[in-house]
């Protein structure tokens, strides 16, 4: 088992909180980490897609108070959305009898219905916790390391197949059992082949601003449509809005938000790429890339910092602006290339903008100044960087 940064997380959000959800799509590792946790805490599991397990809670309220001294973990908590409301009763009389911390761990694939369910009924009670895939910094330090993360993604089963074609063909079942099963088991009617389309749409378009007529126009549907259908994977947490910049500095700005698929392992799989051959010979090479280091930088933003993009009319763009709780601004260029050479529109977005400090993420290890207030530097270390930052 890799050890997940968030393991001490929880467990201090267990010792704060009654109930802590754990947010994050399906296969992520939500139910191993649960379970990891739970060891040593003498935690009941129920699973609440098994039959046997749901029919133990025909009396929730009475099964939950006899376990109040234990914490019980409640995985794929949508199964059973009405559970929410006698999950703050007990826990409010828990609190009354000196039971208040530590009671429910919540398990959840999609944001939609979980936040919407606890938020209505545990408002006050809860924790969330987001579980991505695995990072940079969870896997071994070394270059080929962090490149098999990069191709396979950070699917714990696809990152750990033993051979780049058994990794391509989980993340194939793996999409096919979103589109057949999981999707429409959240309510959603769409046929599967639209979805699958409009989803290897995206792909190709990784990293590019949201044109929802476009692709409106490419599926037959409305941009309406479309936009529901972004929105679907966004709270599946499959897809990413990453909103632009929009500082008054006096110049026609790119408005609409950049469209990443989350997890890069994905992206591949939906474009054929099957190994790093491929990879290394296909269009989407770079925004793969970018798409990569913007998830593991995002996964490792401090408390109240907020991520964007820039880009002008004109061309003055920067691949990730980072506004931190204090209000300064860090600037993010990121190169696949092992040297670290921004653009010459980076250096005039920078003008625009005036960040504190300046970055261009490389592929390789080594950290460098460039000039200009801009460093070289690798993803690994600009995350360290991050993770012990505390911006109030």
């Amino acid at each position: 088992m890799i050890e997940r940064s968030i393991t001490e997380e929880i467990k201090a959000a267990l010792k704060r909180q009654a109930a802590v959800a754990l947010i994050g799509p399906r296969q992520v590792g939500k139910t191993t980490l649960a379970l990891k946790i739970g060891e040593s805490l003498d935690a009941v599991y129920l699973d609440l897609e098994d039959r046997d397990d749901r029919n133990r809670l025909e009396n929730p309220a009475l099964f939950f108070e006899s376990l109040e001294d234990r914490l019980i973990i409640l995985d794929e908590i949508h199964q059973a959305p009405d559970i929410f409301k006698t999950l703050r009763g007990v826990i409010d009389r828990g609190k009354r009898k000196q039971k208040g911390k530590g009671r429910f761990l919540v398990l959840g694939s999609a944001s939609l219905d979980l936040l919407k369910q606890s938020g209505e009924s545990l408002a006050g009670r809860i924790a969330y916790i987001d579980v991505p895939p695995l990072t940079v910094m969870e896997i071994e330090n070394k270059r080929a390391s962090r490149e098999q993360l990069w191709l396979r993604g950070g699917f714990p089963e696809s990152y750990l197949a033993v051979s780049d074609k058994e990794s391509y063909i989980i993340r194939k079942d793996f999409i096919r059992t979103y589109l057949e099963r999981d999707i429409p088991m959240f309510g959603v009617r769409i046929p599967a082949t639209t979805l699958d389309r409009f989803w290897t749409m995206l792909a190709h378009r990784q990293g590019s601003p949201f044109n929802a007529s476009e692709l409106a126009r490419s599926l037959e549907v409305s941009a309406n449509t479309v936009g529901r259908y972004v929105d679907l994977l966004c709270d599946l947490l499959l897809v990413r809005r990453l909103p632009p910049y929009t500082a008054n500095v006096g110049k026609r700005l790119t408005k609409s938000p950049k469209i990443y698929i989350r997890d890069s392992g994905f992206v591949h799989s939906l474009l054929g790429i099957q190994d790093s051959i491929q990879l290394a010979g296909h269009p989407v090479v770079g925004v793969s890339w970018e798409g990569f280091v913007l998830e593991n930088i995002l996964n490792a933003l401090p408390w109240r910092s907020h991520a964007f993009y820039y880009r002008t009319a004109k061309g003055a763009e920067i691949d990730l602006v980072i506004e931190h709780g204090d209000g300064s601004l860090w600037a993010i260029e990121v190169k696949r290339s092992l040297t670290a050479k921004p653009r010459k529109g980076f250096y005039s977005a920078c003008e625009d903008i005036k960040p504190a400090r300046s970055f261009v993420v490389h592929s390789g290890d080594e950290r460098y100044p460039i000039g200009e207030g801009v460093e070289g530097i690798g993803l690994r270390e600009l995350v360290a960087e991050l993770e012990k930052l505390e911006i109030i």
